[in-house]
């Protein structure tokens, strides 16, 4: 199977943990949830969560000039590509829900890039079979890294569709923070100080690999002065700055059919891949109808695939006939039927999920709640699944992120995703030719593909792979409830699929449901092609699970693990029906914050 993990948690995750035998260090809460890290933050008027306290900050200062939630999300998102290129950038994806209180309604925004068109799929498979794999990779895979992975970024034009429905300040003004701290510098905060030691020196071994096809503008925008910036370091990135602005004065198709596009043709050009001009010229963003499940009397919204949005809801579908409230969270009975859930949801996952305009997606069939019903009745309850769930075919006819969530005070309220994939992206960093980098790395997310012709995954010219990034929202009675979502991978579906559980069966605030102890299940048949699940994964665990637990699970089969890294990053903003009021949450596994007015 393809490693699962990134480059940025493979050390963290190297090392067990010992806190099960030895309490941990902290003090005691005067009032609720024992384990929650803080209050939930409160707000009138506005709400932004984010994984940076500076891009908070920046989203939190165009709400207060009068910008809309759509304003402060892309102020947000571009200071976080800035600040976080560990986890996101202009070279790699969006997805995004909004609530729009003038109609009503939910808007779902798919922003990601396609596969380049110059190439039959017959010839990029030759094209690959030449390129080496690096010792993460399978064989008959798409290398991770390198230009093989890349797909035409989406974020840029996603940027200028939500604006264009939602925004109020011109972009200029929207994008002015961001190119300030890239032109003054910001320090590096602990957490993404790691991940950028970890990624880069990844990123120098793939290099000697020669799976990624040149280094030096890798190497002068993020190894300043030969090293990675360490925490509390000054990091500065001119040339990003240079890029912004170019975005901000002459819009989007700066990036997709000007002088930027025209930049990153010839980069392309000069490194031996197919990626041309066109491509980015023929790039655009597509307006979706996010679609949900009715969970205990909540409607739970996810975009529909090229996504995995709906994992989730087939997990809480099959959750739904079980009493977990009476189960309780301690109990081995309740983490065993998520596990399974989680497994019933992946294999279906891994055979249907793929872009609609080339496969057809049997949504109706996957979101019924008959077919959680013969999903949840294949569950054994004293014994672990060890390979997919045998029998049921449809009837009609499988990283490295940030997620961030604002609100503003008409109620518009937005649910942003945004990912360059594994670490930092494919290693590959376009310059202009003429000794200046765009400051930004491409995304590798072409590496989703599956090589199998026969597959619905599988790389065809102009097609979008499946996408591990969700963004999510959560309604009652038709009014805004809760926009939220976590980061991180095959983490995301069953993170949002817990966090609703949290809520809504256990009646957790929203700051609580994301501090909470998390599972990861890993080793689910994927969609990239690998090997089917023969040995029923790995069940990774944090150390708030108490050892007796743990034991039960492996006594029904579970390879369980306690671990520290692979839980996502929670951002979350929940509304009061009756009051109005938005509680914001920013949990403890990353840097961020919540802040409101």
């Amino acid at each position: 199977m393809r490693a699962r993990l990134s480059l940025m948690l493979a050390v963290a995750l190297a090392t067990p943990l010992a806190a099960q035998t030895t309490p941990k260090d902290q003090g005691d809460r005067y009032s609720g949830a024992p384990h929650a890290s803080r209050s939930s933050v409160l707000g009138q008027n506005g709400m932004v969560a984010t994984s940076h306290p500076l891009a908070t900050q920046i989203a939190l200062d165009v709400l207060k000039e009068g910008g809309s939630a759509v304003d402060a999300a892309i102020a947000g998102n571009a200071a976080l590509g800035l600040l976080e290129p560990t986890g996101n950038g202009i070279g790699g994806d969006l997805f995004a829900i909004i609530w729009d209180p003038k109609s009503g309604k939910l808007h779902g925004l798919n922003a990601s890039g396609r596969s380049p068109r110059g190439m039959t799929a017959a010839q990029f498979r030759q094209w690959v079979s030449t390129k080496p794999l690096s010792r993460r990779d399978t064989a008959g895979t798409i290398p991770d890294w390198g230009a093989a992975s890349v797909t035409i970024p989406g974020t840029v034009d996603g940027w200028f569709e939500m604006h264009g429905r939602f925004g109020k300040l011109p972009m200029q003004r929207i994008l002015a923070p961001t190119i300030a701290y890239a032109e003054n510098g910001a320090p590096v905060p602990e957490l993404i100080a790691r991940y950028w030691a970890t990624n880069t020196a990844g990123f120098e071994g793939l290099f000697k690999e020669g799976v990624v096809e040149e280094i030096d503008n890798m190497r002068r925008v993020f190894l300043p002065g030969g090293k990675a910036p360490a925490e509390g370091e000054i990091f500065k990135n001119l040339d990003l700055a240079r890029t912004l602005a170019t975005i901000a004065k002459d819009g989007r198709d700066a990036f997709y059919k000007g002088t930027l596009a025209q930049a990153m043709d010839g980069y392309f050009q000069r490194i031996g891949a197919p990626h041309r001009l066109a491509d980015f010229a023929a790039h655009k963003s597509e307006w979706v109808d996010p679609v949900s499940t009715n969970y205990r009397g909540y409607d739970v919204w996810e975009l529909p695939p090229n996504g995995q949005g709906i994992a989730a809801l087939q997990m809480l579908n099959i959750l739904e006939g079980f009493d977990l409230k009476a189960m309780g969270r301690s109990s081995a009975d309740f983490w065993h039927v998520f596990v399974e859930a989680k497994k019933a949801a992946y294999a279906d996952r891994a055979r249907f999920y793929a872009d609609p305009a080339f496969a057809k997606i049997p949504l109706a069939e996957l979101l019924s709640k008959d077919r959680a019903a013969r999903q949840r009745a294949a569950i054994d309850m004293a014994k672990a699944a060890l390979t997919d769930m045998p029998g049921l075919p449809i009837d009609s006819a499988a990283k490295d992120t940030i997620y961030m969530t604002v609100a503003d005070k008409d109620g518009l309220m937005v649910s942003l995703i945004q990912s360059n994939y594994r670490g930092m992206g494919s290693g590959l960093i376009p310059d202009d030719g003429k000794g200046a980098t765009l400051g930004f790395m491409f995304q590798d997310r072409g590496a989703q593909f599956s090589l199998d012709p026969k597959h619905d995954n599988s790389w065809q010219p102009g097609k979008r792979p499946f996408h591990t990034i969700i963004p999510a929202f959560m309604t009652k009675d038709g009014k805004p409830l809760l926009s939220f979502g976590l980061m991180g991978g095959g983490m995301q579906p069953q993170g949002h699929a817990q966090i609703v559980v949290n809520i809504v069966d256990f009646g957790m605030t929203v700051q609580a449901a994301g501090d909470a102890a998390r599972f990861h299940h890993d080793g689910s048949t994927d969609p990239e092609g690998g090997p089917p699940m023969t040995t029923g994964g790995v069940l990774e665990v944090e150390s708030g699970v108490p050892v007796s637990l743990v034991d039960e699970l492996k006594r029904r089969g579970h390879n369980v693990k306690y671990s520290v890294g692979p839980y996502g990053g929670y951002q979350a903003i929940w509304r009061d029906p009756v009051t109005g009021v938005y509680w914001g949450a920013s949990e403890f596994r990353k840097d961020g914050q919540a802040a409101g007015y």
